[in-house]
């Protein structure tokens, strides 16, 4: 007897950033049927929740920030009807209410019977894949973020001693290469205002950036690094102990699942700038070191989100990595009840309301994410696999309403043929420094391995 399951076929779909704070069941239109159809249709769909999911039951953490996200529970349940079976909840509104609103979270996960990766009671509970049993294969999804608060990051148990809850971080580091003269003034400066004696004291417990410069000319100063070269340039590096700390649980995946993917979410851009001219476009250097570590260790998928708008897309070792699948759901203006912060950072008083924060965000609509398309066209994949390989991915475009209200934007439907033009054509520009050719046909991108 063989099984239907190991013979390696299967369609993953997977989604960016889903800021819901809206149920999506009740709508009915042709675009919008068909999208979620094509996410049921998948054997495993997978999207990021950058959004909480509690009934208020916890004060907000005190950050500075006027954006704290959260939505009614049941706006899971309306994810779970898209056809969602997994969600990576490891992103920067992780802990927007503290531990207590991250861990109830994923207990509202675990209620709803979503499988969830990215967080949990320790570091090894967060790092851990979640399984999902599909017709083509055991699937594990495993999630990290690298845009994160401090408080948030889980920390490990001892024997003796509890783990910390929270979400997988991975940590980098920024290297500033910098002329010697810059770096004698920069040296300078430190012995000036005081700071050498206070290095000196934490040089045991902050060692920099380990064996990779050693013997190099190196300061830090201001909470920054800097290291003597020839010329100015920018360089950041993933965190050595996160990145074998994750490579431990990717490749224990790969014993017990058939494929393995992994979330990440990045805000960061890349000041190197390697293929944009250092513009918002391009993903830093050190998010394409971990996709390609990721699947190195054995990953089958490498996505990532963040920044709210598309990037290019790699194919790596016939494997995909999506430098940034832009929003899918974009409702974070609509949010139920918003803290006081929120209000004050805004210029708001004790007479004003959600709604009235909601619009404030963009100054009326004129400003900001409600200003610009760019935050409102994405696309979802749909990867096939044959024996295990990849064959072919498929491009699906969507638009989120761009330009409707406050109360109805952010729901996403498959794009008409204008805006599916648009963002195949973006993509197609931003694929091709890594090798990637897309083909548009019709209103669908492809790309064939």
């Amino acid at each position: 007897m063989s099984y239907e399951s190991s013979k390696g076929n299967i369609t993953i779909a997977v989604a960016g950033d889903a800021m819901i704070t809206r149920r999506m069941s009740p709508f009915k239109e042709n675009q919008f049927l068909e999208l979620v159809n094509l996410i049921r249709n998948a054997d495993a769909s997978v999207v990021n929740i950058e959004m909480l999911f509690h009934d208020f039951e916890m004060s907000w953490n005190m950050k500075d920030t006027v954006s704290f996200q959260v939505s009614e529970p049941r706006n899971l349940e309306e994810l779970k009807w898209m056809g969602f079976d997994a969600v990576t909840t490891a992103n920067n509104h992780s802990y927007d209410y503290s531990e207590a609103g991250f861990m109830k979270t994923l207990e509202f996960c675990d209620k709803f019977k979503i499988s969830h990766a990215g967080g949990g009671r320790n570091l090894d509970e967060a790092r851990a894949p979640s399984y999902l049993d599909t017709p083509g294969g055991r699937v594990a999804i495993m999630g990290a973020t690298t845009t994160f608060s401090d408080e948030s990051r889980a920390g490990r148990g001892r024997p003796d001693f509890p783990g910390k809850p929270g979400l997988n971080a991975l940590r980098h580091d920024v290297i500033h290469h910098v002329p010697e003269s810059v770096f004698q003034v920069l040296e300078r400066a430190k012995h000036e205002l005081g700071y050498q004696e206070e290095e000196d004291n934490k040089i045991r417990f902050t060692p920099f950036l380990g064996e990779k410069y050693s013997g190099h000319d190196r300061t830090k100063f201001l909470n920054g690094k800097f290291l003597k070269a020839q010329n100015f340039s920018v360089e950041t590096l993933c965190n050595e102990e996160d990145l074998q700390g994750i490579a431990h649980w990717i490749r224990g995946a790969g014993k017990a699942a058939d494929f393995l993917i992994y979330g990440t979410h990045c805000h960061e851009s890349g000041p190197e700038g390697e293929y944009h001219g250092g513009s918002r476009l391009s993903p830093p250097a050190f998010l394409r070191e971990f996709a390609h570590f990721a699947i190195d260790q054995g990953c089958h998928m490498f996505l990532a989100h963040g920044p709210h708008f598309l990037r290019g897309i790699e194919i790596y070792k016939n494997r995909p990595i999506f430098y940034s699948l832009g929003n899918f759901i974009f409702q974070n203006e609509t949010v139920r009840r918003v803290p006081d912060p929120a209000y004050r950072g805004m210029g708001l008083s004790y007479d004003h309301t959600p709604g009235d924060w909601g619009l404030e965000r963009s100054l009326g609509e004129t400003v900001g994410f409600a200003a610009d398309p760019v935050f409102y066209r994405s696309a979802v994949p749909v990867c096939r696999y044959e024996n295990g390989e990849l064959k072919e991915v498929l491009i699906y475009p969507i638009e989120l309403g761009f330009g409707q209200p406050m109360s109805q934007r952010g729901r996403p439907v498959l794009a008409d043929s204008r805006v599916a033009q648009d963002v195949l054509k973006w993509l197609q520009r931003l694929s091709k420094p890594y090798g990637t050719n897309i083909e548009i046909k019709g209103d669908l991108g492809i790309i064939k391995v």
